[in-house]
Order: structure tokens, then C-alpha cells, then sequence
């Protein structure tokens, strides 16, 4: 088999950053081969992915060195456009892809871009469709999706181009057990058609029987490289000391994600104190209005993609949300925190209420796209920003604690997708609001990042402070969470106290219910 990209003796430096992503890389890769990149986060998978595809050096500036040839092509010397129809790329965050508003659109932009016949695209677009069996989201918008459904549409997009190299950058992170089996379903078929595929991933599991050799890397560098039968015979604990995820997950996320006990065990007790949330109806469908909005209510019913007509949460305690893609969870976090502004719920805190935009001066939410909320052009100035009173000490013990600190005054832009995240995890604890909200906080987060934020938010709990978190992590929450919150289409279908905190991996868990 011919090796179709080539890597030789490759470091790069982003402009701004204060470390080389990329030291002195070799790596070559076959023709039809599905090759696994792993290692913990900013150890360089993304600038690899993103060297083959030509963002290094066209649209990512900074110091390269070496020679980058995919394809037959010389990259440095390639024009990204004219990549197009051999390198088809699928990121981390789907959105930051789409050109279109719509399904179909969006599945078609790719060929049309390149200047296909107009029959030659929709050849390509219905053989697609009835490939990856998605012609129930035909003729929807992008923005009613939900994180799996958008995912599909990107494989979609990429898949139309026919491309002999397609790239995938964190694909499973903020996807759902059934959504995650979907997009294995995707690169199987493309590896049956004999395309060479390349991962990035923490996530390990459902790669078992898909890639052919994984890459381990670390500091930018190469450490490590595996067969796939040789990589599935490490034992956990060498798993564990890489700093990787668990390569057999299944069981234990099947029980957290879908098994749901509603038994009623009562209401929490008055010795825990609670967060009463009333009146959380909510729909992205507005309202017609002439002199004054109004407010949905729980007669609105099935148009509701939020209905919570009260619930009780424990103070001081960490409540994990779960549930599939689409069913609610981030809507539920955006209404708590009064991001939604046509939700008119109120919280009440000992006696005291606040509605609106008191909400918002409650509680402090990390969003599941973190680039939308920083500011600044460096990780300490992000964090002394979210501090009503400058503390640059304490400041420095946050970013410590989240291995940040090295990076201190390097911008955030310039960071992987895992450390943004822990940048905005840092900025929320420096708030030091009450109620802390976060959306998918360990999505693109290695196993060792991902324990340190689990026991930053039970540090919070402990605290005092009462801590949400969405999330697809069944590790997470059994290292952190103390209660789990069960939402399906905007209900409340399950809450309780997770009460076997010892289950191992693939054994169930039991919830109960506090109503």
C-alpha cells in the first residue's frame, strides 16, 4: 500500500503561544488505513489533524518547520481550496462548519462549493442520504438539532465531497450513547469504501474494532505507537498512567444514561436546605406579541420544549443532568441562569426570590462552546475578569489546581479545545456565584483533566455552592456527582440521590427519587 500523507520532521508554534504544539514530527500513513490519535489534551492531535488538512500553515499562523505531504501535494505549496476533493474534514463542534441554515443545504454546500454539475450534486446528495440513513433530518433547520443529528449532517457534508482522506477531530465529545453508535456506524462505511480516516479522540470505547493503529502523543511529540490488537491488550492501569479513557465503557453508560428508577422516596429533608425552582416553561416558538410578551405557562403543554413546574434542589451538592441529545438539558441550564429571556421562571433561596435578570447575578454558567465567553488575550486576565475583586493569588491557585498555570499569560484562542474549556471552568469558579451551571464541561477533556475537574466541582459543593452539570461522562459522574437529574423532552423524568457510590464500571447503579 502507498502512504498517502507523509510527515517528516515537523514542529509548529502558534503565533501568541508560548510553547511548540508540534516537536520534531515523523508519521506516515497508508492508503485505507483508519489510524487512532490519542493522548491527553494539548498533546498535538488537533495540530495534526490540522496539518493534513492545510489550516497549518493557511489559516493557523506560526513558526513551521518540516515537510507536510498529503495526498502527493506539498501543503505549504497547496492552496486549501484545492484540498477540498481529497481532504474532508469533521470537527470537534459541527457548528463551526455549517455555511447553510438548513439540512439539505448544508449537505450540498461541499460539492457545490468545488463547481460540481448540479446533477452530479444531487446524485451524490441522495446517495448519501440513503447511505447514512438520514432522511428523516432532510428539510430541517441546523438549528433545531440536536448535538448527534448536527454531527450526522457534518459526516454528511464531508462524505459528499468523496474524499480518499477524511479527518475527525473529537467527534463523540458532546454526543449521547445512541448518537456515538450512529457516528461509528459513519466511519465504518467510510472505512469499507477503503477511505484512510484519521481520530482524534479521548474517548476510546467505540474505536475498538475501527481504527488499525493508534498513535499516542504527548508534549507535542510522538511517544508511542500500537496495532490495534497490540493497544486493546493494555491493562487498565497502563491505560490509566497515559492518562487515557477506559477502553470499555458500554455497560456503565448504559446503566447511568438509560436505566431510570422513579420509585418516590420523598422530599429532601429540611436539615439540606434546597434551591426551589418554580414556573420553568419555556419554547423556542416566540409568542406573537404587540404591547407586552407573554410568558408560557404550563397550559402550553406539548409546544414546551421546558416544562418544570417545581423542582427542589439539594444545597451544596453536585446534581449530574442526563439524558440523550436534543431532550433539554442545555435549555434547562440556559432558563436556570436567565440566558433565556422568555423563560419566566423564579428561583427561591430561603425565602428570598429572583426572577429575571437576578438570576443571572446568581449563578454562573460554562457553556458547551466555551469560545463564546472568552474575552481577553490572556488565561490569568480571563479568570481575574470574572472576580468582582481582583485576587491575583487566588487566581494563581485556581489555574494551578487546573493545570493551567504554565499557560498563564498565553492567549486562549491559541489553546486546544480540552484547555479552553478549563480556562472557562476557572473563570466560573473565580465568580464565586452560588449556583454553578455547566454544559458539557468534560467534553474534549482527557481522563486526568476530566478526574481534576470532577473534583474541582465537588470542591464547590463542598463549599456550599450547588453545582449542575450536563453531561454524556459516565466517569464524571461517578467521580463527582451526588444526585442525578433525569430530563427527557423538557420533563423531569427522574431525580434522585445516587446511592452506591462504590458500584464499579458495568454494574448498576441505584437511583432514588426526590420529588
Amino acid at each position: 500500500m502507498k502512504n498517502v500523507i507523509e510527515i517528516k520532521n515537523v514542529s509548529f508554534h502558534y503565533k501568541g503561544a508560548g510553547y511548540e504544539s508540534l516537536r520534531d514530527v515523523s508519521l506516515s500513513i497508508e492508503e485505507g488505513e483508519t489510524v487512532l490519535l490519542c493522548g491527553s489534551s494539548g498533546s498535538g492531535k488537533t495540530s495534526v489533524i490540522r496539518l493534513i488538512n492545510g489550516l497549518i500553515p493557511h489559516y493557523y499562523q506560526g513558526e513551521l518547520a518540516g515537510k507536510v505531504s498529503v495526498a502527493g501535494r506539498d501543503i505549504s505549496k497547496t492552496e486549501l481550496y484545492e484540498l477540498a476533493g481529497s481532504v474532508g474534514t469533521v470537527f470537534q463542534n459541527p457548528r463551526s462548519q455549517f455555511f447553510s441554515v438548513d439540512t439539505d443545504g448544508e449537505i450540498v454546500f461541499e460539492p457545490e462549493n468545488i463547481g460540481l454539475e448540479p446533477t452530479e450534486i444531487l446524485k451524490r446528495k441522495d446517495s448519501v442520504v440513503e447511505e447514512m440513513g438520514i432522511e428523516r433530518l432532510l428539510g430541517k433547520s441546523l438549528f433545531s438539532l440536536s448535538g448527534g443529528e448536527k454531527q450526522q449532517i457534518a459526516c454528511a457534508s464531508v462524505s459528499a465531497l468523496l474524499p480518499e482522506i477524511i479527518l475527525l477531530d473529537e467527534p463523540s465529545s458532546n454526543l449521547d450513547r445512541d448518537a456515538i453508535e450512529k457516528l461509528r456506524s459513519i466511519i465504518l462505511q467510510w472505512k469499507n469504501q477503503g477511505k484512510t480516516i484519521i481520530i482524534s479522540e479521548h474517548r476510546l470505547w467505540y474505536l475498538r474494532e475501527v481504527f488499525d493503529r493508534a498513535i499516542y502523543m504527548d508534549g507535542g511529540k510522538i511517544r508511542k505507537q500500537w496495532r490495534r490488537e497490540d493497544f486493546l491488550q493494555l491493562r487498565a492501569k497502563e491505560i490509566e498512567d497515559l492518562k487515557l479513557r477506559p477502553l470499555d465503557v458500554p455497560a456503565y453508560f448504559s446503566v447511568l444514561f438509560n436505566e431510570k428508577n422513579t420509585k418516590d422516596r420523598g422530599a429532601l429533608k429540611a436539615s439540606e436546605g434546597a434551591i426551589c425552582l418554580k414556573d420553568f416553561y419555556f419554547s423556542y416558538n416566540h409568542r406573537p406579541y404587540i404591547f407586552r410578551k407573554k410568558k408560557f405557562t404550563e397550559a402550553d403543554g406539548e409546544n414546551l420544549e421546558l416544562n418544570i413546574p417545581k423542582l427542589k434542589l439539594p444545597r451544596g451538592k453536585v446534581i449530574g443532568v442526563v439524558g440523550k441529545n436534543g431532550t433539554g438539558k442545555s435549555t434547562f441550564l440556559r432558563c436556570v441562569c436567565g440566558l433565556e429571556k422568555d423563560c419566566g421562571g423564579i428561583i427561591e433561596i430561603d425565602g428570598q426570590v429572583y426572577k429575571g435578570n437576578y438570576r443571572i447575578g446568581l449563578s454562573y454558567m460554562v457553556m458547551q462552546d466555551v469560545n463564546h465567553q472568552l474575552f481577553t488575550d490572556s488565561v490569568e486576565a480571563e479568570v481575574l475578569l470574572s472576580m468582582k475583586d481582583k485576587n491575583e493569588k487566588r487566581c494563581r491557585e485556581i489555574l494551578e489546581e487546573l493545570g493551567l498555570f504554565t499557560y498563564k499569560d498565553t492567549h486562549p484562542m491559541a489553546l486546544s479545545g480540552g484547555q479552553k474549556q478549563r480556562v472557562a471552568i476557572a473563570s466560573a469558579i473565580a465568580a464565586g456565584a452560588q449556583l454553578f451551571l455547566f454544559d458539557e464541561p468534560t467534553s474534549g477533556l482527557d481522563f486526568d483533566h476530566m478526574m481534576k475537574v470532577g473534583r474541582l466541582l465537588k470542591k464547590l459543593a463542598v463549599s456550599g455552592k450547588t453545582v449542575l452539570v450536563s453531561t454524556h461522562d459516565p466517569e464524571l459522574i461517578e467521580q463527582c456527582c451526588d444526585y442525578e437529574l433525569y430530563i427527557e423532552h423538557g420533563r423531569v423524568l427522574s431525580f434522585g440521590e445516587i446511592e452506591d457510590r462504590t458500584a464499579k464500571r458495568g454494574e448498576k447503579i441505584t437511583i432514588c427519587v426526590n420529588t
